[in-house]
């Protein structure tokens, strides 16, 4: 066996568990065994736990079921363990064993009632508010009634985008370094089309010319929940759509970090999708405030910015900062005349994607995100700042503020604005709005 072969074997995730040394830096780092004493934390469940999960055997312990893998351990680790990739793929064992409730199984299949959804946003969105229904939905389903719901759009933003490509076709552009691939993810499509629009503006405004080809759920949802298969699925539909991009050295970018970095990391270290296609896919991928912040790097960024004066909290989600890419957002909004954003002292909203949805785990949810709550009400701001789209969701449920993409500050600085949508920008704040451009 070569040295190199070697090194890939050491270094995938289930081995991974051999570099720890027990120092449990991973377990008073976790957010979530500091709130629920039924989670023993990451390093009991993780690698202790690792050493005696044989190939085929039954998972010897389903405390790991607490674990969220928001991958807070894993960042922490001295020795590169892989702690949540450990975690999560344990509970795909026991899913494998014992099978998927139809609970979870729902939960893992966002991206079709995002699509399904759609044609009865108005009767779906006047479910998600009445209080009787939830309360229905948590004693039938076990969905809790508290957990944020997102709501229709009423169109998708596949449907906005193959309408905006026979009104206003653009030319090819010369070479390949002018192209950019967006990935709009599951949220975009049927929540928040906006936030798809402004990316597209924003990336046209940069002089880039927009590709969105057909594309699926990162896959997350399903790995979360324990479902591998179908989230297997989910990644070589993206990858077999995507490595032709990649293989020309075009960028792939998102506006969900948590679906980014599932493409970047959890193809690889959890799903086990380690072939050259993924690879390669991978290392093109950037979410879209990273993608921003090497533009600017590069001289390539336009900093035509008009001034905003605003003062805002920003939450870095736990995915984005387990990749190891630091604070691209707040990078790129550092260079808006006037804006200054700081960073919330809390390491976890406390959603962890669908974990704060399930009605058993709703309040260590609310538990692990009071710390930024409180942040959030000490500061006195109306608006928060966050990448991902189940993190927003959840801290406008828990400070009841109004929760915005990094993105939608850079549009307003652009002075770009879209249909349908309102700039985060108060009257009277120093910003020039007069030059927009419509999309």
């Amino acid at each position: 066996m070569t040295t190199n072969s070697l090194l890939t074997l050491i270094e995938t995730t289930p081995f991974t568990a051999d570099h720890c040394v027990k120092c449990n830096i991973c377990t008073s780092a976790c957010p979530y065994a500091a709130v629920e004493p039924r989670f023993p934390g990451p390093k009991t469940v993780g690698p202790q736990a690792q050493r005696l999960r044989e190939p085929g055997a039954p998972s010897p312990d389903h405390a790991v079921d607490w674990c969220s893998s928001c991958g807070i351990c894993t960042l922490v680790c001295p020795h590169g363990v892989k702690v949540m990739e450990i975690n999560t793929q344990a509970k795909a064992k026991i899913v494998e064993d014992e099978g998927m409730s139809p609970r979870n199984w729902f939960l893992s299949r966002n991206e079709r009632w995002g699509r399904w959804g759609t044609p009865f946003a108005p009767l779906l969105n006047f479910a998600l508010h009445s209080r009787p229904l939830r309360l229905i939905a948590e004693k039938v389903m076990g969905v809790s009634a508290r957990a944020p719901l997102p709501g229709w759009a009423g169109y998708s933003f596949r449907g906005w985008w193959k309408k905006e490509q026979k009104r206003h076709p653009q030319p090819a552009p010369a070479s390949d370094r002018d192209r950019v691939v967006y990935f709009h993810g599951c949220s975009t499509n049927s929540y928040e089309p906006h936030i798809g629009k402004l990316a597209v503006a924003i990336l046209e405004h940069i002089g880039l010319h927009v590709e969105i080809p057909p594309q699926t759920c990162c896959g997350l949802p399903a790995q979360s929940n324990g479902d591998f298969p179908g989230a297997r699925k989910y990644a070589n539909r993206n990858i077999e759509t995507f490595l032709p991009y990649a293989q020309r050295g075009i960028p792939i970018v998102g506006t969900s970090s948590s679906c980014i970095t599932a493409i970047k990391g959890d193809y690889q270290h959890v799903l086990g999708l380690e072939d050259e296609a993924a690879r390669t896919v991978a290392e093109h991928t950037f979410d879209f405030m990273e993608f921003l912040a090497a533009l600017a790097q590069e001289g390539r960024l336009p900093l035509d910015f008009r001034p905003i004066t605003r003062e805002l909290p920003y939450h870095a989600p736990c995915q984005l900062k387990a990749h190891g890419m630091g604070r691209p957002a707040l990078d790129v909004l550092d260079l808006i005349p006037g804006l200054r954003v700081w960073e919330i002292d809390a390491d976890c909203c406390g959603i962890a994607g669908t974990y704060g949805y399930k009605v058993e785990k709703r309040a260590i949810s609310e538990a692990v995100g009071w710390k930024l709550t409180q942040q959030v009400h000490e500061s006195g701001s109306d608006t928060v700042v966050c990448d991902t789209e189940t993190c927003r969701w959840q801290i406008a449920a828990l400070t009841k503020t109004r929760t915005i993409h990094p993105i939608e500050l850079v549009a307003a600085a652009y002075g770009l604005t879209v249909d349908g949508y309102d700039l985060p920008i108060p009257a009277g704040a120093e910003v020039g709005l007069n030059a927009s451009v419509k999309v």
